[in-house]
């Protein structure tokens, strides 16, 4: 269940104790959901219940009891928690996972994110402001990005114009400067880098000081460019690349992907190998990659998506060599889903890389 479809569900649920004669209110047009806050629990969490009860004159909590009979037992949720004065706290049943990974191939990069204008999530305005230096306008940049990608309208400004070599190697722009325009502004103040990052190029520069949390300082030195399993950076473009790569192997073979069990007859494809790995890690990961993706617009943190990208990667490397056939094995059902599932794990890596302003190649 996607957010999207978590906030309908909410939104019937509304209804229904309005229908009831439960809660007298007007049904709102559409119910915001997000990651819990802090005392929070679950995969995602509503304060719709603190909304109606003023309209419907009765304390927060009630409305949320009201909520939760409805919400408790409807496709797709497995529990309903309440907390503080009356948060939803949903958990969710997990997709199964050949349909996960064919709405991965449907989505595309596009995967996790909201379009407002089928609907989808809100278009809220959100104005962030930055210092003049190089990784605060590369996080306001990336954490802009992952904004958009949940359907927010946002703007950039900055304490002064950007340099224009700034521009021209990490991609950054404003679209206003001078200091903030009001208390609303969200600020974006990560620790500076302690050197310069445009040695590194764009995409290596970017990495750099959007992998670490805003308020650790981050390394600028050459192990970002190294082609070494020690920088995550490759780890995660060739963990990629290699997905790209076994696509154009199996049409080679003559098969392509189609979303499926990864097991043979013999029941192998699935469990833990040798490294630790297992088609049902790849699976969770995937599958919470949208909770992921509005965790990090909400908390203006890129970081948490990089960091994301780097255990997907490291969990689908492993994988990758059971996806072609071995020797004089003929491509069967089983490899044809392990490439679906190899297929929707590079296409993650790929919109996460782009979000963050980072290239994704197909061959490296």
């Amino acid at each position: 269940m996607t957010p999207v479809e978590l906030s309908r569900t909410v939104l019937r649920a509304v209804r229904r104790a309005v229908d009831g004669g439960e809660l007298d209110v007007d049904v709102p047009v559409r119910v915001r959901v997000g990651p819990p806050g802090p005392g929070g629990c679950g995969d995602y969490a509503t304060g719709i219940a603190l909304q109606l009860a003023r309209p419907a004159g009765q304390p927060p909590y009630r409305v949320a009891e009201v909520l939760r009979a409805h919400l408790t037992g409807a496709d797709g949720i497995a529990d309903v928690v309440l907390t503080g004065p009356g948060f939803l706290n949903i958990s969710l049943h997990r997709t199964a996972p050949a349909e996960l990974v064919a709405e991965v191939l449907r989505r595309g990069p596009r995967y996790g994110h909201l379009d407002p204008e089928d609907g989808d999530g809100e278009r809220r305005p959100v104005r962030l402001h930055c210092e003049h230096h190089p990784r605060a306008l590369v996080v306001a940049d990336a954490a802009a990005r992952t904004l958009r990608s949940q359907g927010a309208l946002v703007r950039i400004s900055c304490t002064a114009p950007p340099a224009s070599e700034w521009t021209a190697v990490l991609g950054v722009r404003v679209d206003a400067e001078g200091p903030a325009r009001d208390e609303l502004t969200v600020q974006v103040r990560p620790v500076p880098a302690p050197g310069d990052p445009l040695p590194l190029g764009r995409d290596a520069g970017r990495w750099a000081l959007l992998h670490p949390a805003a308020h650790d300082r981050p390394r600028i030195g050459d192990e970002h460019l190294v082609q070494r399993e020690s920088n995550p950076l490759f780890r995660v473009r060739y963990a990629h690349a290699r997905t790209r790569a076994l696509a154009r192997n199996a049409a080679d073979l003559g098969f392509a992907a189609e979303p499926g069990p990864t097991e043979d007859a013999n029941g192998n494809g699935n469990g833990t190998d040798k490294d630790g790995t297992s088609g049902h890690e790849m699976y969770a990961l995937l599958g919470d990659h949208p909770r992921l993706l509005a965790a990090a617009a909400a908390h203006h943190a890129p970081d948490r998506l990089a960091r994301h990208l780097v255990t997907v990667a490291d969990a689908v490397l492993p994988f990758l060599p059971t996806v072609l056939p071995r020797g004089g094995e003929k491509p069967s059902a089983a490899h044809r889903a392990r490439l679906a599932l190899a297929e929707a794990a590079g296409t993650v890596l790929a919109g996460g890389l782009t979000l963050l302003g980072i290239d994704a190649p197909d061959h490296l």
